[in-house]
């Protein structure tokens, strides 16, 4: 069995959209052997919000995060975001660290007023534009690149254009956001000028792009699409298997549950005896239980 594909719709301003993608990223061979399709489809994760109703608003058009609409008494309308309900925010901490170290050498760091950075449509109507405009290849470079410098220190502004301009002329046309390749890429900026993923020509074709009324279609139409399919958060997985049926799957650790419903083999968790062995993820030496 296998073939498929798999639909990922995903705003940068998402940390587990970041970490799905990376997974993704890790599994793109092994997905390609059994004939499943990867497609990321940048969304705006605050008009998400809105339309699903996870977050109340008076102008549910509006397409930016509305997780901090508050009411007279202070108090958050509808869903309460993790990290302003104590509990949830004590428990998220824990998961966050757990969901990190599945990637060996990432560095992730939250910006420092995370709602005031979260108004993702500038890097997102660029990357809709680099989608329909240069190769898959190229339009997942700066995907990574622009979630990379968004969640790690000391965390870019991506919602000015002047610093997705920027964030795209900086792109090294190599970057795979690992640590070694970080090391070698400062390395070598001292022997020679590194090649860049877009001239500056390209840059402002892309960002001129971006604000065209076919650009700004786009993205509105992928964020409907996700709301269409019963998207409530990111990342919102649509995954269609050989026969075309389809489900959601909400988040990033659902990949098992994925490669179930496309009739994939796969090691689920397994819990070993006293004195087994458990191979870690790569980067990770081989530890004994």
């Amino acid at each position: 069995m296998g073939g498929g594909k798999i639909d990922v719709y995903m705003d940068i301003v998402s940390l587990y959209s970041y970490l799905a993608f990376l997974d993704l990223q890790r599994t793109g061979e092994l997905l390609r052997a059994h004939n499943v399709e990867v497609e990321f489809h940048p969304v705006l994760l605050g008009a998400i919000n809105v339309g699903s109703g996870n977050v109340p608003c008076s102008s549910p058009s509006a397409a930016i995060p509305t997780l901090m609409l508050m009411q007279s008494n202070g108090r958050l309308k509808g869903n309460q975001p993790p990290w302003t309900l104590p509990a949830k925010a004590i428990y998220g901490a824990h998961d966050v660290r757990r969901s990190i170290a599945r990637f060996p050498g990432l560095v992730v760091q939250p910006p420092k007023d995370l709602m005031a950075v979260s108004k993702s449509i500038v890097p997102n109507r660029a990357l809709h534009f680099i989608k329909s405009h240069h190769s898959p290849s190229t339009f997942l470079t700066i995907l990574h690149y622009l979630m990379h410098l968004f969640w790690s220190p000391p965390n870019l502004n991506l919602t000015l254009p002047e610093n997705v301009a920027k964030a795209l002329l900086e792109c090294p046309a190599e970057f795979d956001g690992s640590a070694a390749a970080q090391s070698r890429e400062g390395e070598k900026k001292k022997k020679k000028k590194k090649k860049k993923l877009f001239t500056k020509e390209q840059v402002e074709e892309i960002m001129k792009g971006a604000e065209t009324p076919q650009i700004k279609e786009a993205l509105k139409i992928a964020t409907q699409e996700a709301l269409d399919k019963g998207a409530f958060g990111n990342p919102w997985i649509w995954v269609t298997d050989e026969k075309g049926r389809g489900e959601p799957f909400f988040g990033s650790d659902r990949f098992h549950f994925i490669y179930k419903f496309l009739g994939l083999p796969y090691q689920d968790v397994t819990l070993l005896p006293p004195g087994g062995k458990l191979v870690l993820s790569e980067g990770e030496e081989e530890a004994r239980l």
